[in-house]
């Protein structure tokens, strides 16, 4: 199955190539696609139907569907922020330096409490799912005192799932990809989809 993922994020193409084995995702190489809804599932679904229209004018590759996905990292003691604008919170910095940032924001004594929350949009081109549809994955967990470890990307370093005490920047890859919010959220996609039984 070969599907366009909406998005230019080797990092993300790479997560799902190894949630989703059998699925081969053709990285998004268009112009820039515009997110400026409220929620993630609105962005999940502007980004899907704009990369889905986009390809059926310009792309000389055939697809099965297009998928889109909006995540973000919601922290309890910033009001379930930075959340939807989780990839727009402080724009010009490196998360090498938004982490730590972030971090500073949250009071001593303040809940750390955090989730991460994964909206997958999908379109099929060929089958029968031609309608955009929405599936939703998160994992709960806490924010770090710290960023710790130099795996996955962008705030994997500052969140502790719950039930260990190592970031997701310091997880091995395996244990991430299986607690995950993408992971959770393509697991549904894949049962969709009739990819795994």
């Amino acid at each position: 199955m070969r599907i366009l993922l909406a998005s230019s994020n080797t990092h993300k193409a790479q997560e799902f190539e190894v949630i989703l084995p059998g699925v081969n995702f053709l990285l998004w190489s268009g112009p820039d696609i515009p997110e400026d809804g409220a929620f993630f599932q609105d962005n999940a679904l502007q980004k899907a139907i704009f990369a889905r229209d986009w390809h059926a004018q310009h792309g000389n590759e055939n697809i099965d569907g297009v998928m889109a996905d909006d995540s973000g990292l919601c922290v309890d003691a910033l009001f379930g922020g930075p959340g939807v604008l989780s990839a727009r919170f402080a724009p010009r910095l490196a998360y090498s330096e938004k982490n730590p940032l972030l971090l500073s924001m949250i009071n001593s004594g303040e809940t750390r409490t955090a989730r991460f929350v994964c909206v997958l949009a999908y379109i099929g081109i060929t089958g029968t799912m031609r309608e955009p549809f929405t599936i939703s994955g998160s994992v709960e967990g806490v924010i770090a005192t710290e960023a710790r470890g130099s795996s996955g990307f962008g705030y994997d370093p500052i969140f502790i799932p719950n039930g260990y005490s190592k970031t997701f920047g310091e997880l091995e890859a395996e244990i991430k990809n299986d607690l995950s919010h993408r992971a959770k959220a393509a697991r549904k996609l894949a049962l969709r989809l009739g990819l795994i039984p």
